[in-house]
């Protein structure tokens, strides 16, 4: 089969605020899998059944889509509205209020409830992912496929801590797969320091890494180079070390670790693996454009499953524009900011104004553009989603802030209406079947690009951001008629000469956010950096005049690189959470 994680209902069993549960006691998942594990408490025979720790597989990888929700997208997108990226959007500054406060970094509170949803929701999925590995243990050795499920659970496990980290710094780390209630009640957040929390999620990776295969038959589940491209992510963040307990600083970047960047990165890791000729296939919903090669592992969604809406991707409910007769009751969350539309502008040489892309407001009639300007945000005067049918411009169909957050609109997580009923599918919320790529082919070749470039190996690096640059002069499938038809001047070109290794950073940092603008890894890569503070200070100083909420707004340092531990989870601790630096 082509997806793996179809829709299940969630477990029961909420132990301190987070579900806990057992390989010997659990409630079954779905009509799907009542076939195949008893409601109740299991046998011996039982909990050896290859078939039950089969379902409990599928349940494990099918609670990253319905663990998530609008509201704590495992995208990260309602968090990524903290970057100089996004602005947070829909109606106004009271239309989601707790996400205005991150964006403004005003008045966040501990008792905010979108924080301890996301917490609840990610430590519901790895007791999932532990039932899961606690039921394949038990099964005997004869079971030929034990050793690479076991893998498969420790890649996901993996990457439940690592959405947790980035979010929360300090938290406590699940994994042992048989912690009794009392023992999970005495976890503590601060057993590890900063570098020993990367190093456990880098053990469960290395346990995937070494196990398995170079291809698997269902998408949905990771290969070897799935886990290669998580170790390098991983050895990356490990890299720039923020050890200190009462702050967030980078003290240093170890050497060692950039080294494993470079090992994991290696092109031989990735043989079924490259970029697409466009880096709009990677955002098409179209099944000829799923799990293409730049798709090194990818969360599947899909449609006509036989339930009521499939198992389609709700978390990009709230992103969707509000069109009349089309996309009615579209929120418009998510909106691109001025400053990234600002840092896609090229200079009369075609590479990217590092330091002054923010002087002036880009003109479409009159300044030269990074291709991917085009094909990451709509803006007035262009069509939505490439169709003409829906031309944008300035009025509150394509801003339901009429203004407040600007008029331009994200594409990345957006479907064209045309497809409506096929693609992009109307409930509650509206919802797509399209995957979300978790790790692409590109971003292995900017980490690289990175390790290099911070080991003082600037010809590599800079040859690296070349490769992704040369992708983007192609990428004109959708936009080639652009420049004829609607003005817009479209020139990029390659770095060429020598480059200083402070240059090449700073070429290496900008290239990530425009490949990866929109994917909600930006604020994450300035805390990684240690340049939060001063470059979201600088932002919203700038943005004040375009975005007026920023009029107020301030990034403290050593506070706001991090959410706060939840109150809630904090009092259910019985003094083993301890809160995270600042004064909160």
């Amino acid at each position: 089969m082509k997806r793996i994680l179809i829709y299940h209902k969630a477990m029961a069993g909420l132990l301190a605020g987070t579900l806990l549960l057992t390989a010997t006691a659990f409630t079954a998942c779905s009509d799907e899998l009542d076939d195949h594990v008893p409601q109740g408490t299991l046998s011996d025979e039982q909990v050896k059944s290859p078939e039950n720790a089969e379902a409990m597989v599928v349940s494990a990888y099918a609670i990253f889509t319905t663990a998530e929700d609008i509201n704590s997208s495992f995208s990260m997108w309602n968090f990524d509205v903290r970057s100089d990226d996004a602005y947070k959007g829909g109606s106004g500054t009271s239309d989601g209020d707790v996400f205005h406060q991150l964006e403004v970094q005003q008045g966040v509170l501990t008792q905010n409830w979108n924080l301890n949803d996301v917490w609840v929701r990610l430590y519901n999925s790895l007791s999932r992912v532990n039932t899961a590995i606690a039921l394949l243990n038990n099964c005997d050795d004869s079971y030929a496929m034990k050793q690479q499920r076991l893998a498969e659970m420790k890649f996901l496990r993996a990457y439940a801590h690592f959405l947790l980290k980035r979010l929360f710094k300090h938290i406590p780390f699940v994994v042992d797969e048989n912690l009794t209630y009392d023992e999970y009640n005495e976890l503590s957040n601060t057993a590890y320091s900063n570098d020993e929390g990367w190093q456990l999620i880098i053990d469960d990776l290395m346990e995937a890494y070494n196990t398995l295969p170079q291809t698997q038959e269902d998408k949905g589940r990771p290969t070897r180079a799935s886990a290669a491209a998580f170790l390098a992510k991983v050895y990356l963040y490990k890299a720039y070390r923020q050890d200190e307990p009462a702050n967030n600083r980078v003290t240093s970047i170890n050497r060692a670790d950039l080294e494993k960047v470079i090992e994991y990165t290696n092109p031989d890791l990735y043989v079924n693996y490259g970029l697409e000729d466009d880096i709009h296939n990677n955002f098409r919903p179209e099944e000829q454009y799923e799990n293409g090669i730049e798709s090194l592992w990818a969360i599947q969604y899909s449609r006509n499953d036989g339930s009521t809406y499939g198992n389609l991707n709700w978390a990009y409910g709230l992103i969707v524009p509000n069109i009349p007769g089309a996309t009615d009751g579209g929120c418009d969350f998510y909106k691109p900011s001025q400053n990234l539309v600002n840092a896609y502008r090229t200079g009369d040489d075609g590479l990217p104004l590092l330091d002054s892309f923010n002087e002036k407001n880009y003109d479409m009639k009159s300044d030269n553009a990074d291709p991917r300007l085009f094909l990451t945000i709509g803006m007035p005067g262009l069509p939505y989603m490439f169709n003409r049918n829906y031309m944008m411009d300035q009025t509150s169909i394509w801003s339901r802030s009429n203004g407040l957050y600007g008029y331009y609109v994200t594409l990345k997580q957006n479907v064209d209406p045309a497809l409506i009923g096929s693609y992009l599918i109307k409930g509650s919320y509206w919802a797509s079947s399209m995957n979300r790529i978790v790790f692409r082919y590109a971003d292995v070749l900017l980490e690289r690009a990175e390790a290099y470039a911070q080991l003082g190996q600037t010809d590599q690096a800079v040859q690296l951001i070349n490769r992704i640059r040369t992708r983007a002069a192609g990428s004109t499938q959708m936009i080639g008629s652009y420049q004829n038809q609607y003005g817009v001047k479209i020139y990029i070109t390659n770095y060429r000469g020598s480059y200083s290794q402070e240059q090449v950073i700073r070429m290496v940092k900008m290239e990530r956010r425009l490949e990866l603008g929109m994917e909600s890894e930006r604020f994450f890569d300035l805390v990684r950096w240690g340049e939060a503070a001063t470059v979201l200070n600088k932002y919203f100083a700038e943005e004040a005049n375009d975005c007026a909420i920023y009029s107020s707004a301030h990034f403290t340092a050593d506070r706001d690189e991090y959410l706060p531990i939840p109150y809630s989870q904090l009092a259910a601790s019985n003094g083993h959470y301890t809160q995270n630096a600042g004064n909160w």
